[in-house]
């Protein structure tokens, strides 16, 4: 999954773990360290799991994570890569706004992630969160 992710995404390692129980990462920006978006995975061992029975459910199918990415020409090269590795479960296409241009892959663990562009997310961001 952390190969995944920081292949395909903006997302960067930032720290790795491991202990007794399981397995542990922390992706994010690295240019944002003062308010950091963090993405966390975490493995538990067998037997260590802090919710023993409890079912593992992926993200879906409408439910997703979801990233903005600057150029449209970005969407079709995240989907030419995932239908060459064969999770690309929505080709690019446009939907009216604020949607934009899209297309859905599934990862690794079966989750569903959402590529857009023209959703207005960083000037959005850029507008909402500049200081003066």
């Amino acid at each position: 999954m952390i190969e995944w992710y920081v292949t395909h995404t903006p997302l960067e390692l930032l720290e790795r773990r491991e202990d007794a129980n399981g397995f542990g990462a922390w992706l994010g920006h690295t240019d944002s360290p003062d308010s950091p978006f963090i993405l966390v995975f975490a493995q538990f061992l067998p037997g260590h799991e802090p919710f023993p029975g409890s079912d593992q459910t992926p993200i879906g199918p409408f439910a997703h994570l979801g990233f903005e990415l600057a150029e449209r020409s970005d969407i079709d090269d995240v989907a030419a890569v995932a239908e060459a590795g064969g999770w690309l479960t929505t080709p690019p296409m446009d939907l009216p706004p604020p949607i934009g241009y899209i297309c859905m892959v599934t990862d690794p663990d079966g989750n569903t992630v959402e590529f857009s562009h023209d959703q207005g997310v960083y000037a959005f961001a850029q507008q909402h969160f500049t200081r003066p």
